[in-house]
């Protein structure tokens, strides 16, 4: 799986040049309070499985964690917003998904195989890599595909609280990410766009400072339509695994996961920042799904861990959610 990190140094220089210094963070935008650490502990994948939804709703309920975003196309999304129906406080995205990335668990675009050829593999399914989709799909395709995904959500009764990129595949065409923008901007929903410092950005990924800048001046288009705008994104959770020869037991992926998530916390610099995780209480039939299920479930078991509450308490850390940075950006105008 390919970081939305990474997909973000394809060029932005079609869209926009000529960007200023940022002169202050988004969150002290916002109204928090200046040098403030503002984090979204956000997890990823809701709807995907069973499993999905109910290590979202643990990390949610019983833990730190503060939001989520559901895969539309994905088989187990009536299970989560059915619960969501029930308790309208949890804060839900949309995980716009454009990729099918399991070998054996293969979802295919609301569009329809007919209507978005370019959408498609040969088995029906949307690609599996981001390069795939770049290759074959347009810009036309990902539009139509993402509204039907939000239209889906608003008839099922979940308005969105935000939008972000499954894999990153809207961050990986200029062609894409100018119809992610455009489509959150036409509903009025945030949309995951990490364009203030970008310190984990540029250290990360490597980006040279001219995409930076290029990456922050799509923001300054964002935030003047109205929309939050996020300083910063911690997106490598995911490649936290035990070391070879390591069991992967609970107290192993606890301990591993926690003491990154802390440590990763105190590197981040002042800013709105989401932090990406994909909570996981994986069955039995999850590992036939993938076998990603370990560090999956090495997320959920931090985000209960009572250390990680601590620690964000210890490093006066706010947390925040979409919701409120939406709310707080109204406010505004």
């Amino acid at each position: 799986m390919k970081h939305i990190l990474q997909v973000l140094s394809f060029s932005l220089i079609s869209l926009l040049a000529n960007a200023q210094a940022i002169d202050s963070t988004y969150a002290e935008k916002l109204g928090f309070p200046k040098g403030a650490k503002v984090v979204i502990l956000h997890v990823d994948d809701v709807g995907m499985s069973w499993d999905s939804n109910e290590g979202a709703i643990a990390a949610m309920t019983k833990g730190v964690a503060t939001s989520c975003s559901v895969m539309m196309p994905c088989a187990w999304v009536p299970g989560f917003v059915h619960y969501l129906s029930q308790h309208p406080e949890i804060d839900a995205g949309l995980h716009l998904t454009l990729t099918s990335e399991w070998r054996d668990y293969r979802w295919s675009p609301l569009s329809g195989i007919k209507s978005s050829p370019g959408l498609v593999d040969k088995e029906g399914a949307l690609w599996p890599s981001v390069e795939e989709v770049v290759e074959h799909a347009t810009a036309d395709e990902v539009e139509m595909e993402i509204r039907l995904q939000i239209e889906r959500a608003l008839k099922m009764g979940c308005k969105p609280t935000h939008l972000d990129s499954h894999m990153g595949t809207l961050f990986a065409s200029a062609a894409f990410m100018e119809r992610y923008m455009k489509v959150g901007m036409e509903y009025k929903i945030p949309i995951m766009f990490p364009a203030g410092h970008a310190t984990v950005i540029k250290s990360q990924s490597q980006l040279p400072d001219a995409q930076i800048k290029q990456i922050q001046s799509l923001g300054k288009l964002l935030w003047a339509a109205g929309l939050p705008v996020l300083d910063d994104l911690h997106n490598t959770s995911y490649g936290w695994t035990v070391a070879k020869g390591i069991v992967p037991t609970d107290d192993n992926l606890r301990a591993l996961k926690t003491t990154n998530y802390i440590e990763a916390l105190k590197s981040l610099k002042p800013g709105l920042t989401m932090v990406i995780m994909h909570c996981t209480a994986p069955s039995a039939i999850f590992e036939k799904i993938s076998d990603s299920g370990p560090s999956r479930k090495g997320d959920m078991l931090a985000m209960l861990d009572p250390a990680l509450r601590k620690a964000i308490k210890d490093q006066n850390i706010i947390l925040t959610t979409w919701r409120e940075v939406g709310e707080r950006r109204k406010r505004l105008q």
